[in-house]
């Protein structure tokens, strides 16, 4: 019998992780769903963790380390449904998720993409995602170019999706080593529209990656000169390319990627910015570093990474 939901998990060395992950997905309300784990060539104890489970709806799958991409490529392929919902190894959905999603489909059902609002889960506190409009908890149909400005409104533990979308979009592009999802959910944007269940029902683990590891990222983040020809035609699309342009910009100059930092700001149509950033684009990298640090001391949140953040895998 196929399940209702195919709910695909790609794991890289998420042993502090795992357990919970799978936890929340084995206890949710609703019940009718295979869950397909594949372990990218893990090297600590997430694989003992993952056998550790016994229940039926578990298919587990070890491969050879391929990144983020191509392992939730294999286990969409794999996938039993039309539904597909993806998770994180290191992120928890909570009890009702699958039930609110099944039911804003019941409510859309001939819609494509569903998603939900989510928290970020830091190491001492969760803090709800601030998006462009509030949380209500209601379901709506949402502009994914639109209304991810602030923050995305998807992300790789909070999406499903019909396995049909990927005949038009196409599977998360391997040849872009950081930020497939950024790239995917582009693509997704372009041809459909969102329906949002207005509810945190994931935590989504962040951790601050240090510059160092964000210069070593950095060359491997897209180009978006795929949709160069898109842009011209369709403002919203160039705005929200601009937006995480203008992230990578600034994190090329603070990590002194001056050939980097040419060609995003090169690509960037400021009037797409607001007026702070477009003072931040252009002022020198020592007056940079030193406004940032004084944002930090002050305590508030500065934000100069891309919109969405691909987890390594």
């Amino acid at each position: 019998m196929v399940p209702y939901f195919s709910i695909v998990i790609s794991v890289f060395n998420k042993e502090d992780f795992i357990y919970n992950t799978i936890n929340s997905v084995i206890n949710q309300t609703y019940s009718d769903f295979e869950l397909i784990i594949v372990n990218d060539g893990s090297s600590d104890s997430s694989e003992d963790i993952i056998k550790s489970f016994s229940d039926s709806r578990i298919r587990y799958i070890h491969q050879e380390n391929q990144g983020a991409g191509s392992t939730r490529n294999n286990g969409i392929k794999l996938a039993k449904s039309n539904l597909i919902a993806l998770l994180d190894g290191d992120d928890v959905w909570l009890p009702n998720y699958l039930e609110s999603i099944f039911n804003a489909i019941k409510a859309f059902p001939n819609e494509h993409i569903y998603t939900t609002a989510i928290a970020h889960n830091y190491p001492k506190k969760i803090v709800p995602v601030t998006y462009n409009f509030s949380i209500d908890g209601g379901v709506s149909i949402k502009n994914y170019l639109k209304e991810s400005l602030k923050h995305t409104i998807l992300t790789s533990s909070s999406i499903v999706f019909k396995k049909s979308v990927l005949e038009t979009t196409g599977l998360f592009d391997t040849s872009i080593k950081s930020g497939q999802d950024t790239d995917l959910w582009i693509r997704i944007g372009m041809h459909y529209p969102i329906v949002f269940v207005n509810q945190v029902l994931v935590h989504y683990t962040y951790s601050d990656s240090s510059l160092s590891n964000s210069t070593f990222n950095l060359k491997a983040k897209p180009k978006f000169d795929k949709y160069y020809l898109e842009e011209e035609k369709n403002k919203d699309l160039k705005k929200f390319i601009d937006k995480n342009r203008f992230s990578l910009a600034i994190l090329s100059r603070l990590t002194g990627d001056k050939k980097s930092f040419e060609f995003y700001r090169s690509h960037l149509n400021v009037t797409n910015l607001k007026l702070s950033q477009r003072l931040l684009i252009d002022c020198p990298s020592w007056l940079l570093k030193l406004l940032l640090k004084v944002k930090t001391l002050k305590g508030k949140k500065v934000y100069y990474r891309p919109l969405n953040e691909t987890k390594s895998s």
